[in-house]
């Protein structure tokens, strides 16, 4: 029997796996922190827009288990904020252990607070990776799935500082891109004005803090949009997020919170005393990232070159998914990459 390693238990990396193991492989999942599914523990939107064909597409192709998953756990179906359409947002508080036993009925082994800190090859072969207990795992074939956030020094670098965000570099340690460890030249993308990566695009406000009639209304609709005061709109912000298709003009214009367990607010970062001048916020907490009054976390620094079938340009046996694979900024395509990925691997 085949033996995939999927190194990165993010939304791409379960993807990855449940793919492979579907397809027949015995399946290790290593994941850096205590817990799976990485920035989709404070995401929440699917379905929105064209996601909607799109998980339908997978779901069609055999990818149905995670959907399926992400629709039992959704607080909100059929929601319509600025330019978005028919989206669910599933409750970021009960997703993830949801999603990991889908992930062990299909008898993945998982290991949690396995930060892979090396890699070993020959050639253009990967034979296996090292873990930060110094532990080896051997495989025939590998899928990295590490993302493209942090270390911290990115967000040191790049953006405004460590924000405090769900990554928890500090503690797990920095993410390590086995693309990196294999000696591949890994594409760095630019924006127009000439930096390098984007910021997360949303910030998580503990509910709680919010008053008890937008708590209502969030609770009730799914979604609230606050129009802001001319002298604290964040205009220049919107170049710097990672999801574009939330750069519109509206979410400069007004503040969108939507609903998916946090408040979670449609911008990169917004100052807290800016905040808690509009009604109802009076005293908005963040929750993810706690410093979310100053910025966020940096992502798209470090993709993978890879083909159409999503094997890493150089490696016989390595394949990529999610954000590694290319400038993909949702859930939905995290989680087609990694089913594409953990597929392909297996065929390879």
């Amino acid at each position: 029997m085949i033996k995939v390693v999927v190194i990165g238990g993010g939304w791409a990396g379960c993807a990855a796996a449940l793919a492979a193991a579907k397809a027949g492989a015995n399946v290790v999942l290593l994941e850096r922190t205590d817990m799976l599914l990485g920035t989709g523990l404070v995401g929440g939107i699917f379905r929105n827009n064209g996601r909607y064909t799109a998980a339908e597409e997978a779901i069609a192709m055999g990818g149905g288990d995670l959907f399926a998953t992400m629709d039992a756990n959704a607080r909100h179906h059929n929601i319509r904020f600025p330019g978005h359409e028919h989206a669910s947002l599933y409750d970021v508080a009960t997703i993830e252990p949801a999603i990991k036993k889908v992930l062990q009925d299909y008898g993945i082994d998982i290991h949690s607070k396995a930060r892979v800190t090396d890699v070993q090859k020959h050639g253009k072969k990967m034979i296996s990776v090292t873990v930060n207990n110094k532990e080896i795992f051997l495989g025939d074939v590998f899928v990295d799935a590490t993302g493209s956030a942090g270390p911290m020094g990115n967000c040191l670098t790049y953006g405004n500082g460590c924000a405090m965000c769900i990554l928890r570099c500090p503690t797990f340690g920095p993410r390590v891109s086995v693309t990196h460890k294999c000696e591949i030249k890994e594409i760095y993308p630019i924006k127009a004005d000439g930096t390098y990566g984007a910021m997360s695009g949303s910030c998580k406000l503990n509910k709680e803090s919010l008053s008890s009639a937008l708590r209502e209304k969030l609770d009730k609709e799914g979604v609230v949009v606050l129009p802001l005061p001319e002298k604290i709109r964040k205009k220049g912000i919107l170049g710097k997020k990672a999801c574009s298709q939330y750069a519109l003009a509206a979410f400069a214009e007004n503040l969108v919170l939507l609903d998916t367990g946090h408040a979670k607010m449609m911008t990169p970062f917004f100052p807290l005393a800016d905040l808690r001048t509009i009604p109802g916020l009076e005293q908005a907490r963040y929750e993810d990232p706690y410093a979310g009054g100053e910025g966020n976390s940096m992502r798209y620094l470090g993709i993978a070159p890879n083909n159409n079938i999503l094997q890493v340009t150089g490696m016989d046996n390595l394949f990529c998914a999610g954000e590694k694979s290319g400038l993909l900024v949702g859930h939905t395509e995290a989680i087609v990459t990694g089913l594409l990925s953990g597929h392909n691997a297996v065929g390879l």
